[in-house]
C-alpha cells in the first residue's frame, strides 16, 4: 500500500454518517486533492463516502473509504444571463447554499438546509419544495478511476433523473465527483410551486421575497417536520416517492379515495410515500431502538444505538406492508452497504 497517502486502518465510520450507525473501515483516506485519486493503490476496492447522508451501513467497509473532502467555492463566470458558481465536492451542502446566498444570488434556496455534500448533491440530483438539481446545474469535473483521467461532464452526461442519475449506474459508477458548477439566474424569481412553501411565505404578508426570505422559510418548514441529524440520527427521507401508471392510480383511488397523487408530464402518477406508510401505521412506531419519525413517516430514526441491521428490518417490514396493502413497492433512497 502506498506510503505517500495518509491512509488509516480500521477506523470508525459512526461520526461519518449521519444515522449515527456503528461500522468500520479497513481503511480510510480523508481526500482533499484530486491527485490523490491518481495515487491509489490499483487493487484496492474502494467505496466512496460524502456527508453520510445517503447511506446506510449495515456491516464493516472492507474497503477503502474514500471520503471526499475537497474544498473550495467561487464565483467562476457568466453565461447567457446566468452566474456560474462552483463548489468542492467536500464542501456541506448547505453551508454552499448560504454562500450563494450571501453574495446575492438566488437560485439554490428552495434546497436549503440538506444534509449532505456538493458532490453527492447531483448523483442524488437532490430536490425539495419545487426544485432539483438538474434543474440549476451546469456542470461537474469526475476523476475517472478507471482511466485515471479528470472529466468534464453537462447534464446530458450525467442523465438525471427522479433522485437518479448516471453515477448510481454501472457506466458511471468508477466517476469520483470533484466539483460541482450551478448556474444561478441574474434575473432571479421565487420559485414558489410547492403549495406548502408557496402557503407559509403568504402567512408571512411578504408579497415579494428575496431569496434569504425563501430559504428562511424553507429552513422554518423543514425543521419543523424533520429531525435534526445531530440530535437524532436519520438520513432523511427514507423511500423514495413511488410513480405508478394512471390506470394503477386510478384503481387505487377507487379503493382509497383520500390517496395523496401528484400527476406527471408523462401521464403517470407520483403517490406520497410518506402517506402510504401513515396507512399502515408505521408513524411512530419503533422496531428495536430503530424507529419512524412521529412527525413524519417517510423518516427512519436511530432512537439511540441502533444498528444497520435494526434500521433495515424496519424498512423491509414497511415495504412489506405497504406492498401487501396498496400493491405499491416502496424504493430505499439511501444506499445499502
Amino acid at each position: 500500500m502506498s506510503t505517500t497517502l495518509p491512509i488509516e486502518h480500521d477506523v470508525s465510520l459512526q461520526a461519518l454518517n449521519t444515522f449515527g450507525l456503528p461500522a468500520r473501515a479497513r481503511h480510510y483516506l480523508r481526500v482533499t486533492q484530486a491527485d490523490q485519486l491518481a495515487s491509489l493503490p490499483p487493487a484496492l476496492p474502494r467505496f466512496v463516502l460524502g456527508g453520510g447522508s445517503n447511506v446506510l451501513l449495515t456491516r464493516d467497509v472492507e474497503a477503502l473509504v474514500l471520503h471526499m473532502a475537497i474544498a473550495g467555492r467561487a464565483i467562476v463566470g457568466e453565461e447567457e444571463g446566468r452566474t456560474l458558481v462552483r463548489g468542492g465536492a467536500g464542501e456541506n451542502w448547505h453551508a454552499f447554499v448560504d454562500y450563494t446566498l450571501a453574495e446575492g444570488l438566488g437560485g439554490l434556496e428552495n434546497l436549503s438546509l440538506i444534509p449532505g455534500t456538493v458532490g453527492a448533491a447531483p448523483i442524488q440530483n437532490i430536490g425539495a419544495y419545487g426544485l432539483e438539481i438538474k434543474d440549476v446545474f451546469h456542470s461537474l469535473t469526475a476523476f475517472d478511476q478507471g482511466s485515471g483521467a479528470c472529466r468534464t461532464l453537462h447534464a446530458s452526461d450525467c442523465r438525471f433523473g427522479y433522485r437518479d442519475s448516471v453515477f448510481k449506474h454501472p457506466e458511471g459508477a468508477k466517476l469520483v465527483v470533484l466539483d460541482v458548477t450551478f448556474a444561478l439566474p441574474r434575473a432571479w424569481q421565487p420559485n414558489l410551486r410547492y403549495a406548502e412553501l408557496a402557503q407559509a411565505l403568504d402567512a408571512t404578508g411578504i408579497a415579494e421575497p428575496t431569496p434569504r426570505q425563501v430559504s428562511d422559510t424553507v429552513i422554518a418548514i423543514r425543521r419543523r417536520k424533520l429531525p435534526d441529524p445531530a440530535e437524532i440520527g436519520n438520513a432523511g427521507s427514507f423511500f423514495k416517492n413511488p410513480v405508478v401508471t394512471g390506470g394503477q392510480c386510478r384503481d387505487l383511488l377507487e379503493r382509497f379515495p383520500q390517496l395523496v397523487h401528484h400527476a406527471q408530464p408523462d401521464g403517470s402518477e407520483k403517490l406520497a410515500a410518506g402517506w402510504l406508510i401513515d396507512q399502515c401505521g408505521w408513524k411512530g412506531r419503533t422496531m428495536g431502538a430503530a424507529g419512524v419519525y412521529p412527525k413524519q413517516a417517510l423518516v427512519l430514526v436511530n432512537n439511540g444505538g441502533a444498528t444497520g441491521a435494526e434500521v433495515m428490518a424496519l424498512a423491509r417490514a414497511i415495504q412489506h406492508d405497504v406492498r401487501g396493502r396498496f400493491g405499491v413497492e416502496l424504493e430505499p433512497e439511501p444506499v445499502f452497504v
